[in-house]
C-alpha cells in the first residue's frame, strides 16, 4: 500500500487542510498506517499534481490562509482500483521482539522495563480506540451501528487497531511475567 491510498481514504468524508489531515492520521489512520507530517504534506502535493485531490484556498481573518483538500472522481477511481487488488499479508517488524529474542543474554530487568513501557503504550491506545469507537457509534450499540451506521469503514479499522493493541498489551504482560518468574527461579536455585 502506498501512502497515497491512506491519504485518499482519510479525505473521503470531508475536506481537510494539511494540518487537519495530520490530526486525522494521528487519531484514526495511524492504527494501520504511520506517516510524518512532512510526508503527508508532500503526498498532498503529489496527489493534487496527479489530479487525485483538489485543493481550494480559504481566506481567514487574522490567520494565514489555508488550503482544503478533497478527493476527486479520479482519486475515488484510484481507491476503487486499489481496493480491487489482492491485499498483501502484513509482517511484524518490531524492535521489541528483537530484544525479547535476546532475552537469555541481556539484562532481564531492562527487558521487563521495556515490556512494561510497551504494555502501557498499548493500554493508552486501547483507551483512545475505545473513545473513538464510542464517538463514532454514539448512543447505538456496536451491533446496531455495524448494521445501520452510515460509515463503517473507519469503525472497522478502529476495531482492528483495538484488537492489535489488546494483543500487544497481553503479550507484553505475559512475556514480562515469564521473565519475572524465571528470574525468581534462578534466584531460588
Amino acid at each position: 500500500m502506498a501512502l497515497r491510498h491512506a491519504v485518499l481514504a482519510a479525505l473521503l468524508d470531508e475536506e481537510l487542510s494539511g494540518y487537519q489531515l495530520t490530526k486525522a492520521f494521528d487519531l484514526g489512520v495511524a492504527n494501520f498506517w504511520h506517516a510524518q507530517p512532512q510526508q503527508l504534506y508532500a503526498e498532498l502535493t503529489r496527489l493534487e499534481q496527479d489530479g487525485l485531490v483538489t485543493g481550494r484556498e480559504v481566506v481567514q481573518d487574522n490567520r494565514p490562509n489555508k488550503r482544503l483538500f478533497r478527493v476527486t472522481d479520479a482519486g475515488l477511481a484510484e481507491l476503487e482500483h486499489f481496493t480491487a487488488l489482492a491485499a498483501k499479508p502484513s509482517f511484524i517488524r518490531d524492535d521489541l521482539l528483537v530484544k525479547v529474542q535476546a532475552a537469555d543474554h541481556v539484562d532481564t530487568e531492562t527487558l521487563i522495563a521495556r515490556l512494561t513501557e510497551r504494555s502501557a503504550f498499548a493500554q493508552a491506545k486501547i483507551d483512545l480506540f475505545g473513545r473513538l469507537l464510542h464517538t463514532m457509534r454514539g448512543d447505538r450499540t456496536e451491533e446496531e451501528f455495524l448494521r445501520h451506521g452510515e460509515r463503517i469503514g473507519p469503525y472497522l479499522t478502529c476495531l482492528r487497531g483495538l484488537a492489535f493493541e489488546h494483543g500487544n498489551r497481553d503479550w507484553c504482560e505475559r512475556a514480562a511475567a515469564v521473565l519475572r518468574e524465571r528470574q525468581g527461579a534462578h534466584v531460588r536455585n
